[in-house]
Parts: structure tokens; C-alpha cells; sequence
């Protein structure tokens, strides 16, 4: 009975430490597929475990969300630190708000942890301090010289940023996607998956004190693709790997 405790107990770790390693496997890709309101059980199905398992190794939502990004999203913070050490101020802005959205584009967790907040992810709080005080600071950079609007707060910036960031997987979602076969005349076509770069440009030509030359990058939506983008953002859009009613 000692042995075969003692030759238990290490398989029983390992056993543990797998299924810790195929949940966090799974939770990324659901994460990143659906955004962080995915089904948990979805999750412990795709680890091929029980949810049992799943809830004595992450009691929480927020601790499963915690240990998958933990580490995932300390490029943002590099890219904030690039940005604040940059010579001219507005360039350092759009190099790190282009880092930024690159990763909300790619990433449906990763931009519903950087554009909400979720309590209970004690990793998260960094970041969006650190994000709050890279734009804080190029900010007051930018009014010194007299590149933006005074009267523009960091809060201005942040609560636009966020909004305009939650619509980026509905866009990239709804852009990228080939026209069907037999699709009628019109009908959305597959747009740069960069496209949020030209709302983006918008938004930020409304800081500035004067506008600015050239052309916006990207093309603009089509009627059909604006009107994709629009359904992506409805609550009846489908998750990955789901049907359309009536397909």
C-alpha cells in the first residue's frame, strides 16, 4: 500500500498538471474565437476534461482569464514604453495605439480584457494603468507643443480608444470574409483585415489642432460590408463553429 501510494501520488501531479496545461490551451483558443463570455463547459470539452476538473483547477472565471493572459498581453506594455521614449510625440501615439489595435483585431479575449473591465483579474490591473499612463503622458506632450485640442483629457482619448476598439472584431470579422458563391451584386467582399486603421485615423484627426494631409489608409466600407459589420456587432451574430439559423 506505501508503494503504490508513493507511485500514485507523481502520476496524480502529472495528471494535474496535463489537464492544467490543456485547459489553458483550450481557454486561449475559445477565448480568442469567442471573447470571454465563452460557455466554460465549451472549454472543458475541448480539454477533454470535465468541468469538474476545470472548476478545482480555475474556481473562478476571472482565475481562468487571469493565468491565460497573464503574460500574453505584457507586449502592449513594452510597446507603451517604445512610445514614451520616442522623439516626436504623435508618432509614438500612433505606433503604440497601432500595436494595440493589431492585437484587438487578432484577439477576441484579448480585446474584451483591454477595451472592459473584468474584476477579479489582478494581472489586468497593470496593464490598463500602464496604457492609461503611456496616454496620459503623450498626451501632455502633445498639448505642450500644441499638436492636439487643450481641452482634450486622457479620458477623452481612453473612452474613444475603447469604443471604437470593441468594434474591431465585428469589422475584421465581418471584412475578411469572402462573398459566398452566387453571392448577388454588392455584396461584402473581402476588405483588408487591417481595415480598422481608417476609423481609427478619423479619430484621431479629431485631437489634432489642425488637420492633417493624405490620404486615410484603408479603403472605406462598402454599403454591404458596413451592413456585415453591423450584424457582427448584433447580439444574434453567430460564435465560431456555430450555424446561422436557418443554414
Amino acid at each position: 500500500m506505501t508503494v503504490g501510494a508513493r507511485d500514485g501520488a507523481p502520476r496524480q501531479r502529472r495528471d494535474a498538471r496535463r489537464n492544467r496545461e490543456l485547459l489553458l490551451e483550450a481557454a486561449h483558443e475559445v477565448f480568442t474565437e469567442q471573447g470571454l463570455d465563452a460557455p466554460l463547459d465549451v472549454i472543458a470539452r475541448r480539454a477533454g476534461v470535465g468541468n469538474a476538473t476545470l472548476y478545482r483547477h480555475f474556481p473562478t472565471r476571472a482565475a481562468l482569464v487571469d493565468a491565460v493572459f497573464r503574460d500574453s498581453l505584457t507586449g502592449t506594455m513594452d510597446a507603451g514604453e517604445r512610445a514614451r521614449r520616442a522623439p516626436d510625440a504623435w508618432a509614438g501615439l500612433t505606433a503604440y495605439l497601432d500595436a494595440v489595435f493589431s492585437i484587438l483585431a487578432a484577439d477576441r479575449g484579448s480585446n474584451d480584457l483591454m477595451t472592459t473591465h473584468l474584476r477579479g483579474v489582478g494581472s489586468l490591473e497593470a496593464v490598463h494603468e500602464h496604457n492609461r499612463g503611456t496616454v496620459d503622458a503623450l498626451l501632455s506632450r502633445l498639448r505642450d507643443e500644441g499638436t492636439v485640442r487643450a481641452d482634450v483629457t486622457t479620458e477623452d482619448v481612453l473612452f474613444g480608444l475603447a469604443a471604437l476598439g470593441r468594434a474591431v472584431p465585428a469589422l475584421t470579422a465581418a471584412t475578411t470574409t469572402p462573398p459566398t458563391e452566387g453571392a448577388a451584386p454588392g455584396a461584402a467582399t473581402a476588405a483588408p483585415p487591417d481595415a480598422w486603421r481608417r476609423p481609427l485615423a478619423l479619430f484621431l484627426a479629431g485631437l489634432r489642432t489642425a488637420p492633417v494631409a493624405g490620404a486615410l489608409p484603408a479603403p472605406a466600407l462598402t454599403a454591404a460590408e458596413l451592413g456585415e459589420v453591423l450584424r457582427e456587432l448584433g447580439p444574434h451574430r453567430t460564435r465560431a463553429g456555430e450555424r446561422a439559423p436557418g443554414a
